[in-house]
């Protein structure tokens, strides 16, 4: 039976996060999933890759592991992720302790998507150049690994570099919480076959079938199972799929994706909450 979340930016008038968390588990959601902004700089140098003006709600992101956490204390059964975590803009212990505490909270159902970031200025505001982004992310995901699983970490690369620390608490979930990489580009095979634990693409225009086997390819290539990879994907009705939404889930689980994640529009609750009925009337056709 596939598996269906919903990804959403809270912001100070949206839906607020253990309201959209409650309703997601009582209507049949198996996972919550927000995305991160730390902020957005005013010289707005860097195109918004979706193309078009840059959306207000960009401006206004909840610290998505604050939200999370809130939700994690409000339910039972629902996974928990992040759609992505931005890690370049984060602390390598910092972030080890941030995600293996909320993974403590709750108790084993935290999913780490996680992304480099497309935004030069906000990047540069964190001390990252946009050339390294990529580099950083490897170094800081291997290295927040070697913290999870050891009780003595160390860590020497170029970008991250540390001597043997302790740091607890380690998370509920053995070797850590899923990884899934965010992104997609001739690079991401080999990045999420080395150090991921699967995919969550947006459904936007990419050979997304192409994608899942280079990325099995690449895994076997290294000796890892195709089966031990997590592929999901977020779309939702403001692509305005041909066929309607329903034939492309029925499409995009035929293709091997295991989770669709449905996108909730950044709106008042007088706008989100007829786009959540919807979406929770379309889930029950596939179970």
């Amino acid at each position: 039976m596939a598996d269906f979340g919903l990804i959403a930016i809270p912001t100070h008038y949206t839906v607020q996060p253990v309201e959209l968390g409650r309703w997601a588990e009582a209507n049949g959601f198996e996972s919550l999933w927000f995305g991160e902004h730390s902020h957005i700089p005013t010289s707005r140098k860097t195109p918004f890759p979706m193309g078009g003006e840059l959306p207000q709600y960009y401006k206004e992101f909840f610290d998505p592991f604050v939200g999370l956490s809130a939700v994690a204390g409000a339910t039972d059964k629902l996974k928990l992720g992040t759609s992505v975590c931005l890690v370049p803009e984060h602390n390598t212990m910092n972030l080890a302790k941030m995600v293996a505490c909320l993974d403590r909270v709750a108790n084993g159902r935290f999913l780490f998507g996680i992304g480099a970031g497309w935004n030069a200025e906000e990047m540069a505001d964190h001390g990252v150049e946009l050339k390294d982004r990529w580099k950083v992310t490897r170094e800081r995901i291997l290295a927040i690994k070697q913290i999870w699983t050891k009780d003595v970490a160390e860590f020497h690369g170029t970008f991250v570099n540390f001597e043997p620390i302790w740091c607890w608490p380690k998370p509920v979930q053995a070797g850590g919480p899923p990884v899934l990489m965010g992104a997609w580009s001739k690079f991401v095979p080999k990045r999420v076959a080395e150090y991921c634990d699967g995919w969550i693409p947006v459904d936007a225009g990419i050979d997304l079938g192409g994608g899942i086997e280079a990325i099995r390819s690449e895994g076997r290539r290294r000796g890892r199972s195709s089966d031990e990879f997590d592929f999901s994907v977020l779309t939702g009705e403001e692509f305005r799929p041909a066929g309607g939404l329903e034939a492309r889930v029925g499409a995009l689980l035929k293709l091997g994706f295991h989770r669709v994640v449905l996108m909730v529009p950044t709106a008042a609750p007088d706008k989100q909450w007829p786009a959540l009925e919807r979406y929770a009337k379309l889930i029950r056709t596939f179970h």
